[in-house]
């Protein structure tokens, strides 16, 4: 099991690997987070609008895996922003897991069209600075948000988690994040499993005897990014997370980088407005 962690801003760190459940139906969850808490997983990512909080906090509770030991971060809906209601939904999503409190919790969007993105942030900021999350930090902000959010702020975030795969890397953006020191956290990166079949992918798991996921988990560890894969198959969870072994050279990891073609599967992060989105 891959074990890695990454600091973060403000002094603590997050494991490199977990797992995300957006789109796992909740009254799945429970039994999907048990297993892979059971293979050993100990990052688990979820969010408000992905309606499977409460299966996460109980598949926490009966593995009797100590709190400290696993890594929970969810994300305020578009539904939610605003200072206080940010505050209550916090709230609310501890209630859900049954957790006293989260390792990360970020905002899910920006939803310019809202403008409240600025408010919910100073919320999260409280938050950190009161104790009541480890880390703070954004999904789906694009380098204009994050400027215009370091001259609000002196707090910095801890993670920018982006679509982020082999046909869609957002380079400049993760570059960005970097050079602030956010940490670049991957979103579908596998491209909803359409990038598994790329050619290039293909030969290099061929020649490597590895599976293509594992072949583009590897990239994304050795570039750099926190990478949270879905899936509800307990051999998938095994197989994605047993990368140890995988060793692309800079050859490999530059037939990779060369895959970029500009291709967003998700959703637009200047127009997203809706609040669930399971």
């Amino acid at each position: 099991m891959f074990a890695r962690r990454v600091p973060l801003a403000g002094g603590t760190s997050i494991p490199q690997f977990g797992l995300g459940v957006f789109q796992v139906e909740s009254g799945g969850t429970q039994q999907v987070v048990e297993q892979a808490l059971e293979i050993g997983y100990r990052h688990i990512d979820t969010a408000a609008a992905y309606v499977n909080e409460e299966g996460v906090g109980a598949a926490i509770q009966a593995t009797g895996i100590p709190r400290e030991e696993v890594f929970v971060t969810s994300k305020l809906r578009n539904g939610d922003q605003g200072y206080e209601s940010a505050l209550t939904a916090y709230a609310d999503t501890c209630r859900r897991l049954g957790l006293d409190r989260l390792d990360l919790y970020l905002i899910h969007w920006p939803n310019p069209a809202a403008g409240l993105w600025q408010d919910s942030w100073r919320a999260l900021a409280h938050l950190a600075a009161e104790g009541e999350v480890a880390a703070v930090g954004v999904s789906n902000f694009m380098t204009e948000h994050l400027t215009e959010l370091a001259d609000l702020s002196e707090r910095t975030p801890a993670v920018n988690q982006i679509e982020l795969h082999p046909t869609y890397q957002q380079r400049e953006l993760a570059d960005f994040c970097r050079s602030r020191g956010i940490a670049v956290e991957a979103y579908s990166p596998l491209g909803q499993a359409g990038d598994l079949d790329h050619p290039e992918v293909t030969a290099l798991a061929q020649r490597l005897g590895v599976t293509a996921a594992q072949v583009i988990l590897r990239w994304h560890l050795d570039r750099g990014h926190v990478v949270i894969p879905k899936t509800v198959n307990p051999e998938r969870m095994r197989t994605n997370a047993d990368l140890d072994h995988v060793a692309l050279t800079d050859e490999d990891l530059a037939v990779i980088d060369g895959l970029d073609a500009g291709q967003r599967i998700g959703n637009d992060p200047y127009t997203f407005a809706k609040s669930q989105i399971r």
